[in-house]
């Protein structure tokens, strides 16, 4: 059947919700000084288990060389970061910023670990296990007011791919989707907005676990998407299907943030902008030469199909690439949008207050338009 198809098609895709994903992150953060970094992926396959996927190990120092250093005295910082899954198009940039060089060039000596589920990026930045991390903007706001000083250094997404999905020509509103059910994650912190900002006080919540069997199977529910993946798999199943953008909806904010500690960012500054300068250059290869870097990404997750991830590809170009982005460059970050989501946040009660704004993001290691 069709519902079984797409269960075994869907499965690996599993996000859960901001703020569910931090309250586990922030209990468990105590205890995980101990972990190794491999033990922290939880059998999650590490894009630093591919040949593509590491620069070649050398000493830890800072990025910076002098200009008439031989090869072999040239020594990199040797650097983790953390993505939010499994490589796939949402991660474009990262993959070609390492295969291609660019970070070796910058001085960095990067791994890429991949998330998963249960996999809390915020928690491996803040223990020290990875000096950089990937998450939804709204986590960086909920992990500094739970004491985890994370500071954003770049977005990815000037629009969140965030979204929930019902089948084609059912609903035109999100309030029509009262007394039926939808699959989203427990505590989803753009859930308890749009339930308050569209009143859905009728709606049949089901807990989501990555599967689209059910939603398939019942033609008036709807469910979470990231919307450069799920619709894919629906027209590859034959299911007619449209949704809406969270960020159009109203909760507007940033996706796939790259951020570090406070603390990180004050003793290595250096390292820190080498970091962001190459990620950027990787995004502004990977818009143009996503083909390439898609199958060198396909070497970590081999259960992604090229022809998945060439949809993903193009579905996310003016996520990323429009907007501010347009006039100021990828990964710019405007204070509008971010104290726009603290309000929200903090109106719905899932922040208590509402800290000086410019404390949990900077455009300062940005490359120059």
């Amino acid at each position: 059947m069709v519902a079984e198809r797409v269960e075994r098609a869907v499965g690996k895709r599993f996000k859960l919700g901001a703020l569910a994903f931090l309250t586990a992150g922030v209990l468990a953060l105590s205890g995980c000084g101990s972990n190794d970094k491999e033990g922290a992926s939880s059998g999650s396959p590490s894009a630093s288990e591919s040949p593509s996927a590491s620069a070649s190990s050398s000493p830890s120092a800072s990025p910076s060389a002098s200009p008439s250093a031989s090869p072999a005295e040239v020594k990199l910082a040797k650097v983790t970061q953390v993505t939010n899954w499994f490589a796939e198009p949402e991660h474009g940039g990262q993959y070609a910023a390492l295969s291609k060089g660019f970070y070796k060039e910058a001085g960095l000596d990067m791994t890429i670990q991949s998330g998963g589920p249960g996999i809390s990026s915020t928690q491996i930045v803040a223990s020290g296990k990875a000096e950089f991390g990937m998450g939804q903007a709204d986590e960086i706001l909920l992990a500094r007011e739970s004491g985890i000083p994370l500071v954003a250094i770049a977005a990815i997404f000037q629009k969140n791919p965030q979204g929930i999905m019902y089948h084609k020509g059912k609903y035109k509103e999100l309030s029509e989707l009262n007394g039926h059910k939808v699959y989203v994650g427990s505590g989803s912190a753009f859930w308890e907005y749009l339930k308050k900002a569209y009143k859905l006080d009728k709606v049949e919540e089901m807990k989501y676990t990555g599967s689209l069997a059910n939603f398939v199977a019942d033609p008036d529910s709807a469910t979470q998407i990231y919307v450069t993946s799920e619709p894919f798999t629906m027209q590859q199943e034959g299911v007619d299907v449209d949704y809406f953008l969270n960020y159009d909806l109203g909760y507007k904010q940033y996706g796939n943030i790259l951020y570090t500690t406070e603390d990180y960012l004050k003793k290595h500054p250096d390292i820190v902008k080498a970091y962001v300068e190459a990620s950027i250059k990787g995004w502004n290869y990977y818009k143009d030469n996503s083909e390439e870097i898609n199958k060198v990404m396909q070497e970590s997750n081999p259960d992604l199909k090229l022809e998945s991830m060439a949809y993903g590809a193009k579905a996310q170009e003016p996520l990323i690439y429009g907007g501010d982005a347009e006039a100021n460059g990828v990964g710019y970050m405007s204070k509008e949008i971010w104290e726009g989501l603290q309000k929200q946040l903090v109106d719905i009660g899932i922040l208590k207050s509402a800290e000086p704004i410019d404390q949990a993001f900077t455009n300062e290691f940005l490359p120059a338009k």
